[in-house]
C-alpha cells in the first residue's frame, strides 16, 4: 500500500512529513541538514526521489534516491562550453528551479529547468543531461529575456502534455510562456493577452513575467497563471490569456497558484503585496479560491494569522491532492487544509524558509 508523504524543500534541508494511520500528518525527518534545497520532488514514473541543492559557494548539486534514505550525487545539468547568456557572458548553471518527468510510459525521461534559462533533458534518469537546443537557441533569448527577481532568466514551470509527450510548455521569468509541439525542436511564445506594466510595450510578445503556470489535470487545455502583473487563465492551451485578477480585493499579485485536479473552474492563489514589499496583504494571511473560472474570488482566513503576518509563499510552495492543500511560507510556517482551503491548521511554525511543497505517494 502506497504511503502518503509531503516533501518540503527548505533553506536548511529536505524536510519530510508522513501521513500516519490516523490520517494525521507528522514530521518524519530532515536530510541535507543546513543545505538549501531549492526543490524536493518524487517521480512516480520511476519511484525516484529528487533533491535539488543550492550550496551557494559550491554551486548547484543534484541528488537522487530510490528510497528517500540513501542518496546519490549526480552531475547537475551543465551548459556546454562556449555557451553565453549574453555576448561575452558565459552561461553557468546558477539554480535548479523546475522538474518534470517526460510523461507517462517514458520511464527515466526527465526535464530540469535552470537559471539562466536552460531546459535540460535526461533520457537515463539523470545519469546525463543534454541542453534542449531549440529553446536555448530561440532568436529572442539573448536580447529579450532578462532577470526579474533573480539576476538572469530562469525556467520555473515545465508542463508535459499527458496525451502527447512531444507537446510541452515552459514558463520563464522574465520572457513568458513558450510551447513546443515537436519535442523541443521549435518553440513559440504564447503570451497573447498578458500585460507587463514594466515594459515600454506592455503587450509585448516577449518579456512577460509568469511566476508559475499550471494546468487542470482533467482538462489540460485549461491553464492558470500567477503573473507578476496579475492572475490569468486560458481555455485554449495558452493561445489566449484572460486577466482574472480581483479588481477590488487581494487576489492579484503573488507567486503560487494551484489548479483543481478535476474541475477546470477551480483554482487557488495566495496573494501578497506587490514586488517592492512582498509580505501578506495588510499583513493578514489568506488563501483565495475561485469556483467559476476566475469571475469571482473568495478569500479564506480561518486558521491563518490575521495580524502581524509577514508571510509570503514562493511559487513552488503550494500543492494539492484531492481536497487537501498545503503551503509553506518564507517565515517557516507550514499550513494544511483538508476542505479545499476553507479552513487551515498550522502543522509547524518553526521551519526554515520553505522553497517547495509537494504531496507524493511512495
Amino acid at each position: 500500500m502506497a504511503e502518503k508523504i509531503m516533501l518540503l524543500g527548505t533553506r536548511k534541508g529536505l524536510v519530510t512529513y508522513r501521513k500516519n494511520a490516523g490520517g494525521k500528518w507528522t514530521y518524519s525527518n530532515t536530510q541535507f541538514l543546513g543545505i538549501p534545497v531549492s526543490m524536493a520532488t518524487f517521480d512516480g514514473n520511476t519511484g525516484t526521489w529528487w533533491a535539488m541543492l543550492d550550496h551557494g559557494h559550491w554551486g548547484c548539486k543534484l541528488h537522487r534516491s530510490v528510497d528517500g534514505k540513501v542518496w546519490q550525487e549526480l552531475e547537475a545539468p551543465k551548459f556546454p562550453d562556449g555557451e553565453e547568456i549574453k555576448d561575452g557572458v558565459p552561461a553557468v548553471t546558477k539554480y535548479l528551479w523546475a522538474f518534470s518527468n517526460g510523461g507517462k510510459d517514458r520511464k527515466g525521461v526527465i526535464y530540469i529547468g535552470t537559471e539562466p534559462g536552460g531546459l535540460f533533458k535526461s533520457q537515463d534518469n539523470g545519469d546525463s543531461f543534454e541542453l534542449v537546443r531549440g529553446l536555448w537557441d530561440h532568436p529572442s533569448r539573448k536580447e529579450q529575456w532578462f532577470g526579474g527577481g533573480r539576476d538572469t532568466p530562469g525556467i520555473h514551470s515545465i508542463i508535459v502534455d499527458p496525451d502527447d509527450f512531444n507537446h510541452m510548455y515552459v514558463a520563464i521569468s522574465v520572457a513568458g510562456v513558450f510551447e513546443t509541439k515537436d519535442g523541443g525542436q521549435t518553440w513559440d511564445p504564447k503570451n497573447k493577452g498578458l500585460h507587463a506594466d514594466f515594459l515600454p510595450d506592455p503587450s509585448s510578445e516577449i518579456g512577460q513575467d509568469p511566476h508559475l503556470v499550471v494546468t487542470c489535470k482533467n482538462d489540460t487545455r485549461v491553464m492558470w497563471q500567477q503573473n507578476h502583473c496579475g492572475i490569468y487563465r486560458s481555455e485554449n492551451g495558452g493561445q489566449d490569456w484572460v486577466d482574472i485578477s480581483q479588481k477590488e480585493g487581494p487576489a492579484n499579485f503573488g507567486f503560487a497558484i494551484a489548479a483543481h485536479e478535476t474541475d477546470p473552474q477551480v483554482a487557488w492563489v495566495i496573494p501578497g503585496i506587490s514586488d517592492e514589499i512582498r509580505v501578506a496583504v495588510d499583513q493578514s494571511l489568506c488563501v483565495c479560491r475561485t469556483d467559476d473560472g476566475g469571475k469571482t474570488w473568495t478569500d479564506f482566513r480561518s486558521g491563518l494569522p490575521q495580524e502581524d503576518a509577514f508571510d509570503i509563499v514562493y511559487r513552488h510552495a503550494l500543492d494539492i491532492t484531492g481536497d487537501s492543500l498545503a503551503f509553506g511560507t518564507t517565515t517557516g510556517n507550514l499550513y494544511l487544509s483538508d476542505n479545499q482551503g476553507e479552513k487551515w491548521e498550522l502543522l509547524n511554525a518553526n521551519l526554515p524558509m520553505i522553497h517547495s511543497v509537494e504531496f507524493a505517494e511512495v
